[in-house]
């Protein structure tokens, strides 16, 4: 059983209809392993149009009306609608630069909404529809930045102020305007797009992509399946996204914090039906990258019947955060497989954007696209 309502046209007679059977599902027993764990093994569908952080609007409103919820779905879906429209067969190429969209579709007209699946409404935990995941603050919103975060922030509105004053080679733009804009400090100066390994982690294919698998484990655009495979000294849990796979130990310590590790070490134990797990030992860049090395998460798994998981993070870190914050969101259970995400094969996406930039280069230092020698150098 899915939670999640699907309107179309005026929803909300049918939202009546698709809200009935669903407090029945929340008496059901959960399944248990013979032990007499909750039994968390499974597949589940975690898309939500619930935002992350509550809608400024709402100030400390953490709960949607039935008829809310029936409204954000039906925007969706009409939305959707309008996205899905059959392009038309003739139409010319993206201009130059892109057409000026933005999202999924990267200024080019790539994606369209029939590869996004990010849910067809909110999420209802014990009954009551959610503003947002974040719950702590009790607005919402992710608390102030801590005065390390701040004083980082601020030298680095120093650094690109001075980037744009040419007091310092040029690295970077926040967008791309389709020229080699780094080499207007010099015909060699370095870039950004120098060596692969200077490309995000998720470009790269080696780690997913919007944190779906964190921690905390967030919701994306599209791929939001994941599989958790149960022991009782181990749990796995593999993100469809980017194929990654998180292994908690259960009942151990954490390893030394010199092993840094992608996904941090995560290490978990029962505290009556709910499992908690706790990841410390993070590299430089986490897989949250909100976050950072000092980060601790703590997440909790609580099955509130046999077909709804109930996902609880709280993240700490007081090198960003001036405060811990909490987030929750519900976590279905979907009968869909998880399929590979084969990310590294025909991965031609990051071998279009080295030679693009190698291209642009050439173009910038007056070369044919061969390489020929700069005669004025």
């Amino acid at each position: 059983m899915r939670r999640r309502i699907a309107c179309c046209g005026g929803g909300l007679a049918a939202l009546c209809l698709a809200l009935a059977p669903m407090a029945a599902g929340q008496s059901g027993d959960i399944p248990r392993t013979p032990s007499g764990r909750p039994d968390l093994s499974g597949t589940y569908d975690v898309s939500t149009l619930t935002p992350m952080q509550r809608p400024t609007e709402l100030a400390d409103k953490q709960f949607l009306t039935d008829e809310g919820a029936a409204e954000i779905a039906a925007q969706e879906l009409q939305r959707n609608i309008e996205r899905q429209a059959d392009s038309a067969p003739d139409r010319g190429a993206p201009p130059q630069g892109g057409d000026g969209s933005t999202g999924a579709a990267g200024n080019v007209g790539g994606y369209n909404s029939f590869w996004i699946d990010r849910g067809t409404g909110a999420f209802q935990i014990d009954g009551q529809w959610r503003t947002s995941i974040l719950i702590d603050p009790p607005n919402g919103r992710f608390p102030p930045p801590s005065p390390e975060r701040n004083a980082a922030q601020a030298a680095a509105r120093e650094r690109r102020a001075a980037l744009g004053a040419g007091e310092t080679p040029v690295a970077r733009r926040v967008t791309n305007d389709g020229t080699a804009y780094w080499l207007e400090a010099g015909l060699d100066a370095a870039g950004p797009y120098d060596n692969m390994e200077q490309r995000p982690f998720a470009e790269r294919c080696v780690l997913s992509f919007s944190s779906t698998a964190g921690p905390p484990m967030m919701p994306a655009l599209y791929n939001n399946h994941k599989r958790i495979v149960q022991t009782e000294d181990t749990v796995v849990i593999l993100v469809e996204m980017v194929h990654d796979a998180r292994v908690v130990r259960m009942n151990a310590e954490h390893d030394p914090p010199e092993i840094q590790k992608w996904l941090g070490d995560s290490i978990g134990w029962w505290e009556d039906d709910t499992l908690v797990v706790e990841t410390t030992n993070f590299r430089d860049t986490p897989a949250y990258s909100q976050g950072s090395k000092n980060m601790k998460v703590t997440e909790r798994f609580r099955m509130e019947g046999a077909d709804q998981l109930v996902y609880t993070f709280t993240v700490e870190d007081p090198s960003v955060w001036s405060a811990p914050f909490t987030g929750e969101y519900a976590w279905p259970r979907s009968q869909n497989k998880v399929f590979e995400y084969a990310c590294h094969e025909a991965n031609y996406a990051l071998e279009g954007i080295m030679k693009g930039a190698r291209l642009l280069e050439a173009d910038f230092r007056g070369e044919s696209p061969e390489g020929v020698a700069n005669p004025t150098r």
